[in-house]
């Protein structure tokens, strides 16, 4: 895995998983379905509904008891944690590249918590805000080992195996487009089915954000009979999103994952953040953990929303390292400002 460490090392991670405003459906350009009543319409229901990936190994992925796991997924159980002091109070709803969108705009789902590249034309056109990025990645290429390619360039006329209704289908033609590359794409909806499709060798190459690369590597019998090319070719910013309308919503959507990143700052972790509570003197730490002030208030939660939400899932670190190291990303520009990362949360006050 010494290629992702070394993208990950720079700062850079990998690719694309989503498309373009041309390739939505067209229920997926309306007007956004009852936004303005989602935080009260989960708060009736007694459970958020929350859109993730069929299958993503590291991001979401049910286990052999069908219990569902990953980054992804930790953060849909922090957002239930936050809502109602019960991160088991969510569902999840496996979504494609091709019917996320319209899940989202339709009430499907309540939020989208599935590797999605935050893009002007979806944060202005498609009715959704999205409230942060978790995970900052771009689009890379994986090929066989035995085919001995070196590098992205070498694949002129190649085969490469793609995702329709992606920014990585876009980014595979702009790309090739400018560096006067030749290939022959293989465009395959369901996940499942593109990466199997590559391992029979129906493709040369398959392109997919790098984190999403090293998921595919890392669940093949034979890792080491697989290598992800050291170019990048994008710059993909991955984020939950919900439905234009209710700031409320998606305040709270937004500032869990402030949360979880100030919790890692700080040194607050699952297995202290009871003790943090009561006994850190620090103001910020007393602000967030509701001991002083009033800001879970002013999200409409509970002033111990965030002591929830730490003991459900831990803080940002925790998440990462429990989902994602075991398929051998590292943090790079995941890591905190103060570690030479890009990520950092506004100030709890």
């Amino acid at each position: 895995m010494q290629p992702i460490r070394t993208w990950l090392a720079r700062g850079v991670l990998g690719a694309a998983m989503l498309g373009g405003v041309a390739a939505m459906p067209a229920a997926a350009q309306q007007a956004p379905a009852g936004a303005a009543n989602t935080f009260d319409a989960v708060r009736a229901r007694g459970t958020l509904i929350c859109g993730v990936n069929t299958g993503l190994a590291g991001f979401a992925q049910p286990d052999s008891q069908g219990v569902w796991r990953g980054f992804d997924v930790d953060y849909c159980r922090a957002y239930a944690a936050a809502i109602f002091g019960d991160p088991n109070k969510v569902r999840f709803v496996p979504t494609t590249a091709q019917n996320r969108f319209t899940a989202l705009q339709s009430g499907e789902v309540d939020v989208l918590s599935r590797n999605t590249t935050w893009t002007l034309s979806r944060d202005t056109s498609l009715g959704f805000d999205f409230t942060g990025t978790n995970f900052f990645d771009g689009q890379g290429f994986m090929v066989k080992a035995s085919a001995g390619v070196k590098a992205a360039k070498e694949l002129d006329g190649a085969t490469i195996c793609v995702q329709p209704g992606t920014t990585t289908e876009q980014n595979l033609t702009d790309w090739a487009r400018a560096n006067r590359i030749r290939f022959t794409p293989v465009v395959i909806e369901r996940l499942e089915e593109v990466v199997s499709a590559f391992v029979a060798g129906r493709c040369d190459a398959y392109t997919t954000d790098a984190s999403g690369l090293a998921a595919t590597r890392s669940a093949q019998a034979r890792p080491a009979d697989y290598v992800i090319l050291p170019d990048l070719i994008s710059k993909e910013p991955l984020s939950p999103l919900v439905r234009q309308g209710d700031a409320r919503f998606a305040d709270i959507i937004r500032w869990t994952h402030f949360l979880l990143l100030s919790a890692e700052e700080f040194g607050i972790t699952q297995a202290n953040v009871q003790q943090m509570a009561q006994s850190d003197t620090r103001p910020e730490v007393q602000r967030m953990l509701g001991r002083n002030g009033e800001l879970g208030r002013m999200l409409g939660l509970d002033n111990l929303w965030a002591v929830n939400v730490i003991r459900a899932t831990g803080n940002y670190a925790e998440v990462f390292d429990r989902s994602l190291k075991p398929i051998g990303l590292q943090r790079g520009a995941n890591g905190l400002w103060n570690q030479g990362g890009l990520q950092f949360s506004p100030p709890f006050r």
